[in-house]
């Protein structure tokens, strides 16, 4: 009888072993679709900060959805760019020791060390969205290589450590090793991200980031060379010399109105037309920039 028993229940094992490696398979495929960083990395490195450069992808749509601003200060002290005498990776904030900072997005930290010369108490983590974030110059690291977080996980506290003037947390974000400017994503003065996703584009993704500091960066950023009308548009948008650190900005879409800007952006119609000077019957045309602070 009992073999009986057995010998039924084996073509259910194999039935079942045949779902289970359907599901199995179904779920790799969808872990695949949500985290693109399988396919841009080769190697999981938890000795090195700069994980090895690999090609950048012609295109990539990097999702900036589910994020989380890693420090709420909305004061910037350093821009993304040359500084110095040499490249500056990443966007310094103004945050004071023992604030707390937090992952931008979910992910698995890679590094977690100490960089006397440098970073200081650093952290780097590797996202599902293809992006790798840097957390540098804290005074306290809260996590250990290799453990998961979750966007707004704490992952360390403000410092002044490492190759620092003053206390701060120096940002970056990375594709594939190379370093990208957090304001094309992050706009810390609104404590927001630009958008739902991210569209890079290895033609134009330095010139994008050149017009993403005049707009979100620090005050007083000279431009180089600006080709395309639409970023020539953005950078002539607010000269220099008037532009404030508490102005702000907003790229017309297609279809929107002043009314339907105004809410976005928790203003009204007719602030938005004294500060553009603009006539109560005039029509916007997208990619046009206009002033709502």
């Amino acid at each position: 009888m009992g073999q009986d028993l057995l010998a039924r229940q084996a073509p259910i094992d194999r039935r079942m072993k045949a779902v289970d490696s359907v599901a199995l398979h179904r779920l790799i495929e969808i872990e695949s679709y949500d985290s693109p960083s399988a396919d841009l990395y080769d190697d999981w490195d938890n000795m090195h900060a700069h994980s090895r450069v690999t090609e950048l992808p012609d295109s990539f749509r990097i999702s900036l959805k589910d994020f989380c601003m890693p420090t709420t200060s909305r004061v910037l002290t350093s821009n993304f760019g040359p500084r110095w005498h040499r490249q500056h990776k990443g966007l310094d904030i103004k945050v004071y020791i023992g604030d707390t900072i937090r992952a931008a997005f979910a992910g698995k930290v890679r590094v977690v060390r100490y960089e006397g010369r440098g970073y200081g108490k650093y952290v780097v983590i590797r996202h599902d969205n293809g992006l790798e974030t840097y957390y540098a110059h804290m005074s306290k690291q809260l996590v250990v290589e290799d453990q998961e977080v979750r966007a707004g996980d704490p992952i360390g506290l403000g410092g002044n450590t490492g190759r620092s003037t003053g206390s701060h947390l120096h940002f970056e974000t990375r594709l594939c090793g190379v370093a990208l400017n957090p304001a094309l994503m992050f706009d810390f003065r609104n404590q927001d991200v630009v958008d739902d996703y991210y569209m890079f584009r290895k033609s134009s993704y330095q010139k994008e980031s050149v017009v993403a500091t005049r707009l979100r960066g620090v005050n007083g950023v000279s431009f180089g060379s600006i080709d395309s009308d639409d970023e020539v548009e953005l950078a002539t948008a607010a000269p220099a010399a008037s532009y404030a650190q508490e102005t702000r900005f907003h790229k017309v879409k297609r279809g929107e109105t002043l009314y339907s800007i105004a809410r976005y952006r928790g203003t009204t119609v007719q602030a938005i037309m004294k500060l553009n000077h603009l006539k109560k019957n005039a029509k916007l045309k997208a990619g046009q920039i206009l002033k709502f602070n």
